[in-house]
Formats: C-alpha cells, sequence, structure tokens
C-alpha cells in the first residue's frame, strides 16, 4: 500500500466490522472506566483487541490477518461505479 492509502479502505466486511466493534467497545470502555493518560488508554486499546480475536477464535471465525484482501479498494470501487453510470 502506497502512503496516502488508508488501510480501512482496503478491508472487506468482516475484518471492517470487527474493527469497527473494537473501536466502539474500546471507547465506551474508555469513558466507562474513565480511563486517563496515554498509557492506560494504550493498555485499554490492548486489551480490549485481544478479547475482539478471542472471540473471533472461540466462534471459529477467520482471524483478520488471514482473511483475504479485496483487489480492489473500496475507492477504487467508487470510481468505476461513477465511470459506468456516466457511460
Amino acid at each position: 500500500m502506497k502512503k496516502s492509502q488508508k488501510i480501512l479502505n482496503h478491508m472487506g466486511s468482516t475484518e471492517l466490522a470487527a474493527n469497527l466493534f473494537r473501536a466502539t467497545q474500546t471507547e465506551d470502555k474508555l469513558r466507562r472506566d474513565l480511563v486517563r493518560g496515554k498509557q492506560q488508554a494504550n493498555q485499554t486499546h490492548f486489551e480490549v483487541g485481544k478479547k475482539v480475536r478471542q472471540t473471533i477464535a472461540e466462534l471459529g471465525g477467520t482471524m483478520p490477518e488471514a482473511l483475504p484482501t479485496p483487489k480492489e479498494s473500496i475507492k477504487q470501487l467508487e470510481r468505476d461505479r461513477k465511470k459506468k453510470v456516466k457511460e
């Protein structure tokens, strides 16, 4: 990937959903536990991510790093769709 490309644009729906779930749960936990400071926040992010990965494994799901990477980014698909609409 190029530096200008965003990793989220290159994920499939399963990986995007797992990331969104991790992010929302982390945000809620940071607020609920009144987490203060970068080190404590980083630890909370790590712990929530670890739990999400553990849940995926327990359910027999495919770990994010083993999921296929889409050949085209969401941005590329959007550009292609707009071209087709114009034609």
